[in-house]
């Protein structure tokens, strides 16, 4: 898989085993001094117990490709409990991978109507969004997720913000959200791999160059970041950083479009 499908991809399915909690419920013997009961698996109804296991096994199938079955998981999981928010959050995921845009958007409402703080439906349904070139929608949505302290996934939300940025023009803001991301991940191939281009189409290949280089340094360069580390150190007249990652791309990417840029020096490619 190269960086470009890893960018579009990667965010999504990051989310899909972002499950939220079930509310606890105070032991009914409690009084207004005493402390409740803390909430385990008996405080779940049983409604909720049989959607929560259907969900489970719904996003091993998703995990492992097996769309369709997730989805009949999912059908069951949502007969047995119709106000469970996550799985209709997978069920937009599921949706998405099928290409149905309106079944998946729909999903993703609905999981935000039952749960208006749910990050990763709203990550989700933000990137749904950017793919179909609703970048405006689609900001409020990253916003709201980023926002959520009690997100574990800011990080992701600020890479999928940051390209979604990018590619509605906003280059100034697409610089801040990236490197934010890159401030909470900096090992990300695909917040590095993002950056640096971004950098580099500004004109800015100094700064561009620092990033791609610890990438191309790393085990996680492949030929688009080696192709994008040759262009950069060829706009910066480094002949000899250009021919070392030249001949690292015909090495171990012979047969790759990129390596075919470089023989033809085709580097506006």
């Amino acid at each position: 898989m190269t960086f470009a499908s890893i960018a579009v991809w990667m965010p999504i399915f990051w989310s899909i085993v972002l499950l939220t909690g079930c509310a606890g419920q105070q032991n009914a013997s409690s009084t207004s001094n005493a402390k409740p009961d803390l909430v385990t698996e008996s405080d779940e109804p049983e409604s909720r117990r049989r959607a929560r296991l259907r969900l489970e096994l719904a996003t091993g199938y998703f995990e492992q490709g097996q769309t369709n079955v997730a989805l009949d998981e999912l059908k069951q999981a949502l007969n047995a409990d119709p106000g469970f928010a996550d799985a209709y959050n997978l069920r937009g995921l599921v949706y998405m991978r099928l290409n149905d845009i309106p079944l998946a958007e729909e999903s993703f409402r609905r999981a935000l109507v039952l749960n208006p703080r749910d990050a990763g439906a709203a990550h989700n349904y933000g990137w749904l969004l950017c793919q179909q070139s609703r970048y405006k929608e689609s900001f409020p949505l990253f916003a709201q997720a980023i926002a959520n302290p009690t997100y574990a996934g800011q990080g992701k939300s600020l890479m999928a913000q940051g390209v979604c940025q990018a590619r509605a023009g906003q280059k100034n803001e697409a610089e801040q959200s990236l490197t934010r991301a890159y401030q909470i991940d900096a090992g990300n191939p695909v917040v590095g791999y993002n950056l640096a281009n971004l950098l580099y189409e500004r004109g800015e290949s100094t700064r561009a160059q620092f990033y791609i280089r610890r990438l191309n340094n790393s085990e996680l360069a492949n030929a688009e970041t080696l192709w994008l580390g040759i262009k950069i150190e060829q706009r910066l007249n480094n002949s000899e950083a250009m021919s070392q990652l030249g001949d690292q791309l015909k090495k171990r990417y012979g047969q790759s479009r990129e390596a075919g840029f470089y023989d033809k020096g085709a580097f506006n490619e």
